[in-house]
């Protein structure tokens, strides 16, 4: 076995070639059922010398939070999370955002650019990325995000 060690453009290269060969191993079914899509590309020393990210403690608290608003959101459910609500409760009121709200995701599933199941799956994470921000329902800007969150080329 050997080792080939890539630098700058062909190592990218050789990256981007490797991550198209595996999506189009995990397409169609099996990527639907991804929630999030982020391609987090590696750490360069120009990336150290950034500023800091927030800490996982400030990260931790809003994520609890996050968690309590949906643990009273869902109280007298069968789940307790988002992430846990079917499809067909997130798409009927009173949780179902306006259709100016979803106008984007609409047109997306009218298109076949969305599954169902990835409609669902954007409602779920709109909802949240809504909580995480202290807003009681998602409203455009969430539901897109979520959409953003949902595609292939996300890089991080």
């Amino acid at each position: 076995v050997g080792v080939v060690v890539l630098t700058g453009k062909l190592r990218e290269l050789g990256v981007v070639r490797q991550r198209r060969a595996y999506a189009g191993r995990i397409g169609g079914p099996l990527l639907d059922r991804i929630d999030l899509r982020i391609d987090v590309p590696p750490m360069t020393r120009a990336g150290l010398a950034g500023p800091a990210g927030e800490s996982s403690a400030v990260v931790a608290e809003r994520v609890r939070a996050a968690r309590a608003v949906q643990a009273d959101r869902w109280s007298g459910c069968d789940w307790r999370l988002n992430a846990q609500a079917p499809g067909s409760v997130l798409r009927t009121s009173p949780w179902r955002p306006s259709r100016a709200t979803t106008a984007g995701l609409d047109r997306a599933l009218d298109r076949g650019e969305v599954t169902l199941r990835g409609y669902d799956r954007v409602l779920r994470v709109a909802w949240t990325v809504a909580d995480s921000r202290g807003r009681t329902a998602p409203g455009p800007d969430e539901v897109t995000t979520a959409m953003f969150l949902r595609s292939t080329a996300v890089a991080a």
